[in-house]
């Protein structure tokens, strides 16, 4: 089966060898007709003998032709050998050797057979095929067919000794370009197979990446619902309870004062109690993802919570940001934004600094206080008003595959939370990279 060749590109050593089987006979036969026809008179071919070379001329053209339409489909080299190879290589080595015995020169279109014994014979036959043309070429060398004379016949025995010896080569040669064929057909099919199964598993892998997602997503909407059950029970709820009690108690006076001082605590309850409310909605997604990136959002918060507590506060990015999945950017930022609540409620601290690193494969995630820190082997999980604490700070992390670490020494030492999870982009970088600095 012939394949378009783009223009300019060099043909492979095999296509080469295909060319020469598929259009080689053809010249070869023609050539040796030329010459043969020359010397007509120098071999002394009789009128028959030239009938008979014609009639053989032609029914090789023909051989040669059906053939060309059996293999016109499948590649010459390299192919399996098959009974019609066999006996087209036959019926082509008989002609070859009467057309060379009736002229010599005719061993010029007899030499073929070497070239092609290995693809087209099996097992025994190669030799068989290899020593016919063998005798062949050595009657002509020798001067033609049957030998004349002792002299004739010790010159024919030598070149035939001589060209056996070739043909020992050929079959070697044919019998490596078989196997080197075989063991290039299994390579194909051993990296076909593997990239096969690699691209099992990527898809596999993909599957498994959306699925764990999905549980990363819905195990967070499970744990915002619990955190925000806890903070509206600890907050809001004590709140309200706090107003109703106060306005019960300007219900059941007379004293004015009285009366006035009770409203003035139920409405500064009613302000904590509407703050808690907004930090509370604020606190239900991460908002400030919605048009920026993880690191532009933390240094607002960072800002944010400097300017609230007073703390001297300072955010850093080491590496080349990247786009991240929007579950990462969350889990971070979450993280970030409790540990910093920790510093405020509990560190006392005068400075504080929060690091976003981005390092190949991985990012972490780190905030620090000099405040007066604390022991955390006696630590213990803290809810409510306190947020979901270090412990819901490592089963976010744990939920796309991170950890969280704490180092902290009481009386002092300060305290520095650590959370490092992998770098999954987000979809759209696989195509439009946005990467800053």
């Amino acid at each position: 089966m012939t394949t378009a060749r783009a223009a300019g590109t060099p043909m492979s050593v095999e296509e080469r060898w295909e060319q020469f089987h598929r259009r080689g006979p053809y010249a070869l036969l023609a050539l040796s007709t030329v010459i043969s026809a020359l010397s007509v008179d120098a071999f002394g071919m009789t009128r028959a003998e030239q009938y008979a070379a014609g009639v053989l001329l032609v029914a090789a053209v023909a051989l040669q032709l059906r053939w060309g339409r059996i293999v016109r489909d499948r590649p010459l080299r390299g192919s399996e050998p098959s009974t019609a190879g066999l006996v087209f290589y036959t019926l082509r080595t008989v002609i070859a050797f009467v057309l060379t015995w009736l002229n010599p020169l005719f061993a010029v279109y007899a030499v073929i057979g070497y070239f092609d014994s290995g693809h087209l014979l099996r097992g025994r036959a190669v030799r068989a095929g290899l020593l016919v043309t063998s005798v062949t070429m050595a009657g002509s060398q020798s001067g033609g067919l049957p030998p004349d004379g002792t002299l004739q016949w010790v010159l024919f025995a030598g070149l035939l000794l001589l060209n056996g010896s070739l043909t020992l080569v050929f079959a070697h040669l044919g019998r490596r370009e078989v196997e080197v064929a075989a063991e290039r057909a299994a390579t194909i099919t051993q990296l076909e197979q593997a990239n096969a199964r690699l691209e099992q598993a990527l898809a596999e892998n993909a599957g498994l990446h959306a699925q764990l997602l999905v549980q990363a997503r819905e195990a967070g909407v499970a744990d915002e619902r619990r955190r925000l059950a806890a903070e509206i029970h600890d907050t809001i709820a004590q709140g309200l309870t706090g107003i109703i009690a106060q306005l019960q108690v300007v219900t059941a006076i007379s004293d004015p004062e009285l009366a006035r001082a009770h409203l003035t605590r139920a409405a500064t309850l009613a302000r904590h109690s509407l703050g808690e409310a907004r930090r509370s909605v604020q606190n239900l997604g991460p908002t400030a993802l919605d048009h920026d990136t993880l690191a532009e959002a933390l240094k607002k918060t960072v800002a944010d919570w400097a300017e609230r507590t007073g703390v001297d506060a300072r955010f850093t990015v080491t590496g080349t940001e990247e786009p991240l999945h929007d579950e990462v950017a969350a889990t971070l930022l979450r993280i970030a934004q409790e540990a910093l609540a920790n510093t405020a409620r509990h560190a006392a601290a005068h400075r504080a600094g929060v690091t976003l690193s981005y390092m190949g494969d991985e990012i972490t995630l780190d905030v620090r206080d000099d405040g007066r820190g604390f022991d955390p082997l006696v630590l213990r999980p803290r809810s409510g008003a306190n947020g979901f604490g270090l412990d819901g700070m490592r089963a976010r992390a744990e939920r796309i595959a991170g950890t969280v670490t704490v180092e902290s020494e009481a009386g002092g030492g300060g305290t520095a939370v650590s959370a490092r999870v992998p770098l999954v982009r987000h979809a759209a970088a696989d195509h439009h990279p946005d990467r800053r600095r």
